[in-house]
């Protein structure tokens, strides 16, 4: 493989973000390997450029052009390590697409990350966010990532507890620009039980014999089926996902609105309560709004959607209008999802 670097001036990053904000980078290169990432970052501190680590782009607000060097990680392969009889781990490189991991693992018969079929994105920036649906969350059964320092140019490995994982929060996320992921492992079971106490999906199984004989390619094909109900294809309808977190409120704070809200949508756990963002969005008129070039999904209010030629600043005025009318009604403060570039520009 040839690792010499290859750098691009003035690339459109339309097709590189689920948004489609056709947006430009001064600078761009695609990285395959560890080699290539070390010779990128080399080359953009001799010039004293910042850099902009790009994946899926499927969490990402553009609200400008990027005055940097964007470096799309593209580090690839899969494979099982430490195969036991019930279990195994399975490595993923970072430019890895996550949805098809998750088919590939399912389809062995691993259980573990079933619940998290069809989120868009890379398994590098699966960590970044703690992503996690129907249940499931990745530090559920991430056991390591490795990560370039960004300091010192070495590769590192952090276990699980040293990712200081949260709520869609992480080290990484807490601390941009000091790693790189490289690859990630996750441990997997094939007897570990399946994840089926969510709402939705114990409505889709509620009318099958759930027993030994449902397969975690059962409930990766039952999460998809319901995602695809409810979320817009971004190659359909450019989106970058839920747009805002669930917040998350103290028992004090749920007893006041629940009693000013009897049918409010939440969700019990050790001493707080997490609310449901898409239903107080819902409450206030939100859904299926659109004004020409943006708008509200139609079928779920926490998904932000470009209809035309919607830029970065578009998206981000409109999140700041739905933040503002959920405070002043509910007294919560909705906290977004996405990253935004330049993060001085973010809500």
């Amino acid at each position: 493989m040839n690792n010499g670097l290859v750098v691009q001036e003035s690339v459109c990053l339309r097709e590189l973000n689920t948004l489609r904000v056709g947006v430009t980078a001064r600078f761009y290169t695609k990285v395959r390997t560890l080699g290539q990432l070390r010779q990128a970052l080399t080359w953009a501190r001799e010039r004293n450029l910042e850099t902009l680590v790009l994946g899926g782009g499927s969490n990402l607000v553009f609200a400008e052009d990027v005055n940097a060097l964007v470096i799309h990680l593209a580090i690839v392969g899969r494979c099982w390590r430490d195969v036991q009889d019930s279990q195994a781990t399975l490595v993923l490189g970072a430019g890895e697409n996550w949805h098809e991991a998750v088919l590939y693992a399912s389809g062995a018969g691993y259980r573990g990350i079933e619940n998290l079929a069809l989120i868009p994105g890379t398994a590098g920036a699966a960590p970044v966010q703690n992503i996690g649906a129907y249940g499931v969350e990745l530090s559920d059964t991430l056991l390591s990532v490795t990560a370039l320092d960004t300091e010192t140019l070495e590769p590192v490995v952090l276990a699980s507890n040293q990712c200081d994982f949260a709520y869609r929060d992480s080290l990484f996320k807490r601390q941009p620009g000091r790693y790189i992921i490289l690859e990630i492992a996750l441990l997997l079971s094939r007897s570990r039980p399946l994840a089926l106490g969510y709402g939705d999906l114990k409505q889709y199984f509620s009318g099958r014999q759930v027993s030994r004989s449902l397969t975690p390619a059962d409930v990766a094909q039952g999460v998809m089926a319901i995602r695809r109900r409810k979320l817009p294809d971004p190659a359909q309808l450019p989106n970058a996902g839920s747009f805002f977190k669930n917040p998350v409120v103290t028992d004090q704070t749920w007893e006041r609105l629940n009693r000013d809200y009897p049918e409010m949508v939440a969700y019990p756990a050790d001493h707080s309560v997490k609310l449901a963002a898409a239903w107080l969005i819902d409450q206030c008129g939100w859904k299926g709004y659109r004004n020409g070039k943006v708008g509200v999904h139609n079928r779920q209010a926490l998904v932000l959607v470009n209809h035309g030629d919607g830029s970065g600043r578009d998206i981000l005025a409109l999140a700041r209008r739905i933040r503002a009318d959920v405070e002043e009604r509910f007294g919560i403060t909705l906290e977004m999802e996405p990253r935004v570039v330049p993060a001085s520009l973010g809500l």
